[in-house]
């Protein structure tokens, strides 16, 4: 084993495994939830795709309930 590699000679190819992980949808969602998760996308550094999903799969993880009480202004 070598005690450093040169990857700028490795060859590239894609992640055989990208498609089974993720799925391109287009969902309509409001202007005032796309503006908070981009705000918190924006001070973490992030995309706001990549927080969406990562608060999506929290709540796939903690199986998180919806709550269904809308508050109408």
């Amino acid at each position: 084993m070598e005690a450093e590699y040169d990857l700028s000679k490795m060859k590239r190819r894609p992640n055989p495994f990208a498609k089974q992980l993720k799925k391109q949808i287009v969902i309509d969602v409001g202007i005032d939830v796309i503006e908070y998760f981009e705000a918190i996308a924006q001070e973490k550094g992030i995309s706001s795709q990549e927080i969406i999903n990562l608060y999506l799969q929290d709540c796939v993880v903690s199986k998180r309930k919806l709550s269904l009480s809308i508050n109408q202004p």
